[in-house]
């Protein structure tokens, strides 16, 4: 893929908007960039994650009951630090500060639950054209995505996680041209969650979906790549 940044973000849903902003700025310490209206009575709270962006996405109605997704635990380098620091915040999402370097983590890591390996390895390396970085992780840009097999992850077929519920929800690709790119990840074998459509003057944007129904947003930013034309 064109990617228009070097790197992914990530996307978490949540109704406790006070403690969990004050968890992920004091307790993870990312700094805070800007709050954006998500439509929907949802506020996305934006922080900055060694050039990625954490979208903190709060609900103000309820949000429905829903298995976790694939994505299980964040991991963000820290300049500085001497060791490894697991922590959780107020929804029970994962994040583990570490030390630049630790497992192949530079800026940030993701990791995941699947059901079938050679499918991830088929979506990661052909669908969306990551770079293989080892035996099962992927890189997009200086984003590490990690996988291991567990057969009581969430999937399709075992009634996939929602994209809008409490937790980590999905990831989000800076591209070019979203048209373009959603089409080829499709042809490539990815499923479509969302075909591409524009939001004003902001950006045009699809989702698509890995093997296990897990969400990935296709974004075409107009602050990164100029107007959407």
């Amino acid at each position: 893929m064109r990617l228009a940044k070097p790197r992914i973000d990530v996307g978490l849903y949540t109704e406790k908007r006070d403690p969990m902003l004050e968890f992920w700025q004091n307790e993870a310490g990312l700094p805070y960039e800007e709050l954006l209206p998500a439509g929907r009575g949802v506020q996305q709270h934006r922080h900055g994650m060694n050039g990625s962006v954490l979208k903190v996405n709060h609900s103000r109605d309820p949000l429905p009951e829903s298995p976790p997704s694939g994505y299980r635990e964040l991991f963000i380098a820290r300049e500085g630090l001497a060791e490894v620091r697991p922590l959780v915040d107020p929804d029970g999402n994962r994040v583990t500060l570490v030390p630049p370097g630790t497992d192949g983590v530079t800026a940030i890591g993701l990791a995941l639950r699947v059901r079938d390996e050679d499918e991830f390895h088929h979506f990661y390396g052909e669908s969306l054209q990551f770079e293989r970085q080892g035996p099962r992780s992927y890189l997009c840009g200086d984003s590490l995505l990690r996988f291991e097999a567990d057969p009581e992850a969430t999937s399709e077929a075992a009634g996939a996680a929602a994209l809008r519920a409490a937790g980590f929800r999905y990831i989000t690709i800076q591209v070019h041209d979203v048209d373009a790119e959603h089409a080829g990840i499709l042809a490539r074998g990815g499923g479509e969650g969302m075909p591409p459509t524009t939001l004003g003057k902001v950006a045009r944007i699809s989702f698509v979906t890995d093997p296990d129904g897990n969400s990935i947003e296709i974004s075409q930013r107009a602050s990164l790549t100029g107007p959407l034309g």
